[in-house]
């Protein structure tokens, strides 16, 4: 058997989160009936019985519950006498309001999470475990991310790229007949009038291409302003901080430009950690009715105020620019 590792800085840095399949929930068990269901943790306290079980075993048990989690397995053979393991993730998934239960088995250490922010915790303990990696004097070495300016030679590489990031529909969450449509609207985007060359920009690990933004040009009335999207990461890298470094860099790019915004259609809850906020509180109204609340947008060091008119993307999106 693997000796239980004790080091913080080698813990942190061989992390490897992974989620185990389906929701969790937390559940009172009655006193005195016969335990039953897929129990999969059980704490005993004066009060009674606490275990932790499929959410659909306790539906068929009638068990009570509020808290709904999904459960994250650290995939490093932490040892019991470790310290400060627990600490340095409570910390991390704190900065980033994800509240967090931690059961400590033999082996691995496991936490529950809210089943929403499944994987934005994901993201945020890759990107602990890359930054532990970088601070521990290079132990266990990993490729350094290049983020830059796209290239012409790399469109067929971004376009492969994109065709795999969206062939689960982010929408739906089912698999995409055909070529992904992202696809064809970024040929179109690479050739528009609305190209914008220094905010194409990929992101390079160990001389492979594995992600892409692309910002256009888009206005609000008058007001030229940033159209994020297709922003697309290499399936099997997903939930390791690429897309938000693909995110950093386009803001710090847009401020150093002088850009007064950047909008885009997104989850809410995966791009207010950059900023933004929905796009009616700012004046600026949806190109689409329907989009409601996903539509958002993160003013800039120069963003003037004042602003009340529709969005208009570039040309390839194709939305209509008389909508409000």
């Amino acid at each position: 058997m693997t000796a239980a590792e004790k080091d913080l800085f080698t813990l942190l840095a061989s992390l490897h989160p992974v989620v185990r399949e389906g929701e969790y929930v937390y559940a009172l068990w009655p006193h005195g009936k016969p335990l039953g269901g897929h129990i999969a943790a059980a704490v005993r306290e004066a009060e009674g019985l606490t275990v932790v079980l499929p959410r659909p075993d306790a539906d068929a048990l009638g068990l009570s519950y509020d808290f709904v989690a999904a459960w994250i397995t650290l995939q490093v053979h932490s040892s019991l006498e470790a310290v400060g393991l627990t600490a340095a993730v409570g910390a991390a998934l704190t900065e980033a309001k994800i509240s967090c239960n931690v059961l400590a088995g033999f082996h691995h250490d496991h936490l529950l999470v809210p089943a929403a922010d499944a994987e934005r915790a994901l993201e945020v303990l890759h990107e602990l475990s890359a930054g532990s990696r970088s601070a521990n004097g290079g132990q266990l070495p990993a490729p350094a991310l290049v983020l830059r300016t796209e290239q012409p030679a790399d469109r067929h590489a971004i376009l492969a790229l994109t065709a795999a990031a969206f062939a689960i529909s982010p929408l739906t969450g089912l698999p995409v007949d055909g070529e992904p449509e992202e696809v064809e609207l970024l040929r179109r985007l690479f050739d528009c009038e609305e190209y914008l060359p220094d905010f194409s920009i990929v992101a390079e690990l160990d001389g492979e291409i594995v992600g892409h933004v692309i910002s256009t040009r888009g206005w609000a009335g008058e007001l030229q302003l940033l159209g994020l999207g297709p922003l697309g990461v290499t399936p099997r890298l997903q939930r390791h901080g690429i897309g938000s470094a693909l995110m950093k860099e386009t803001i710090d790019r847009a401020n150093a430009a002088g850009e007064r915004g950047i909008a885009l259609l997104g989850s809410p809850d995966y791009y207010a950690r950059f900023g933004f906020v929905p796009s009616t509180s700012l004046g600026v109204q949806t190109p689409d009715p329907a989009w409601a609340e996903r539509f958002q947008l993160l003013p800039l060091a120069v963003w003037p105020g004042g602003i009340s008119a529709a969005f208009r993307y570039a040309k390839p999106f194709g939305v209509p620019t008389s909508a409000a």
